[in-house]
């Protein structure tokens, strides 16, 4: 984890709060960025006095939100056609993606809350909230929630405990990794189930 974030402290020393944002913001929309090792980083610099633990909250929540916002979008527009169109290829049937529709519609808010905290998951959050058609005013709301309690565990834990957290971080960020596949198989399972 140390390396990690120090990858991460070059860019936020020289760029600051830009460089948060730009990472989390399109980490969010569907990029494969290093988001929470930034927000962690962030967090330490802040736990030195370097920068302002109000001001990486304050800069990180909008852009999340607004990140999601844009996988929300793209989702929107493309996506759902896409999957009609080309699902095929990739074993996206028509009854796949009416079964996937079922449990989005049914767990569709719990979903865009719990996908926040998990690698994978919070990458494609958006685009599919969006390709499953949730509507835009359920999904900032429950964005916004998932976001601003991302954001706040990862800032005030690492902010509060310090450096009784260090050993802590790295198991809690490799968990996140290794949950991230039993939670979309168990997606996949639930879908499945709904087939029949």
């Amino acid at each position: 984890m140390n390396d990690l974030v120090a990858a991460a402290h070059p860019y936020l020393a020289q760029y600051g709060y830009k460089a948060l944002f730009v990472v989390l913001f399109t980490e969010s929309f569907g990029l494969p960025l290093p988001g929470e090792t930034f927000l962690i980083a962030a967090t330490l610099l802040a736990l030195k006095g370097e920068l302002s633990i109000a001001a990486v909250a304050g800069w990180a929540i909008p852009a999340v939100i607004l990140g999601d916002n844009v996988g929300y979008l793209i989702g929107r527009w493309g996506g759902h056609r896409w999957a009609v169109r080309h699902g095929n290829r990739i074993g996206i049937t028509p009854v796949r993606l009416e079964a996937a529709q079922k449990f989005f519609d049914r767990f569709g808010p719990a979903t865009v809350i719990v996908a926040r905290f998990f690698p994978v998951l919070r990458q494609l959050n958006g685009i599919f909230a969006g390709s499953m058609r949730m509507p835009w005013g359920k999904f900032v709301a429950y964005n916004a929630l998932g976001g601003i309690l991302w954001v706040g565990a990862w800032t005030s834990g690492v902010y509060f405990l310090g450096d009784r957290i260090k050993m802590g971080l790295m198991q809690v960020h490799v968990a996140g990794w290794w949950l991230a596949g039993p939670l979309i198989a168990a997606t996949v399972w639930l879908i499945y189930r709904n087939l029949k």
